[in-house]
């Protein structure tokens, strides 16, 4: 009987250990979290290389949950569905996005939430979705890859472009064109060598003047102070004969005889004088 007693206590205690561990190891793995998580869908366009289950989902660098899974879209295989757990207590808003992002060199990706408050609404589930579906925008990686691939094809336009100006035909145009620009250039040369011995003739002629200038100032002089007094002189001169010579002229309209007889000298009376 006491046998019997002692199996029972041992399993009792073996299967109060079992329990004990069995809570410890979930106390350690999840620690009885009592906090609640709302589902959220998300659809990306693009690889999702290093994207696994429990990845991590970080709000503004903060953990707020973790993917539950990770799918390709069955009506489109180019989109990933990614379903993930957030805490409910997450302000997930209308304006919140998605990003798949990378931590460092490590290349363990998560999905970055990123809200630029352009519209604070709650995020809703809308008609035809199981789960509320958060906006997605292209990862760093793809815009670089997008980028790179515009600037490829922006080279290649210009590549092509240069190959259309530079063929046969125009480059024969531009050779001519150079000939010629080495043919005006010739000629600019040689008008600036003409224009330049026509200067130094210029002034040369001008040097050859200023003497004669400056004798025709001493000229000027000359003229000015003894030339224009005679020349007045004379004229006042001329003035006084044309004058004689108008009286002349009325007295013999008067008396032609003056002509022979000349004029007769009146004779004065006493007390007269001439």
């Amino acid at each position: 009987m006491e046998t019997k007693v002692n199996y029972t206590i041992v399993g009792a205690f073996v299967i109060a250990l079992v329990g004990a561990i069995t809570l410890s190891v979930i106390w350690l793995s999840s620690g009885f979290s009592f906090e609640r998580y709302s589902i959220y869908m998300v659809y990306m366009k693009e690889s999702v290389t290093g994207l696994n289950i429990d990845s991590p989902v970080e709000y503004n660098g903060v953990d707020v949950g973790s993917v539950k899974s990770i799918e390709i879209n069955h009506k489109n295989p180019q989109m990933v569905e990614v379903l993930i757990n957030i805490k409910s207590a997450t302000p997930i808003t209308m304006g919140t996005t998605a990003m798949l992002s990378t931590r460092g060199v490590t290349g363990v990706s998560f999905i970055a939430l990123q809200d630029k408050s352009t519209d604070l609404r709650p995020l809703e589930i809308k008609q035809g979705q199981t789960y509320p579906v958060i906006k997605t925008v292209p990862s760093i990686f793809m815009r670089l890859d997008a980028a790179l691939s515009k600037l490829s094809e922006n080279f290649g336009e210009i590549s092509q472009a240069f190959q259309s100006v530079f063929d046969k035909e125009n480059l024969q145009s531009i050779k001519g064109i150079l000939s010629n620009l080495d043919r005006v250039t010739g000629t600019l040369a040689i008008n600036n060598r003409k224009l330049e011995a026509i200067l130094a003739n210029t002034a040369k002629a001008t040097q050859q003047l200023t003497p004669l200038m400056r004798s025709s100032t001493s000229a000027m002089r000359v003229i000015e102070t003894q030339t224009l007094p005679a020349a007045y002189q004379v004229l006042s001169n001329l003035d006084d004969v044309a004058r004689t010579l108008a009286e002349v002229s009325a007295e013999v309209k008067q008396n032609p005889s003056v002509i022979l007889r000349g004029v007769d000298r009146q004779v004065l009376g006493p007390g007269e004088t001439r």
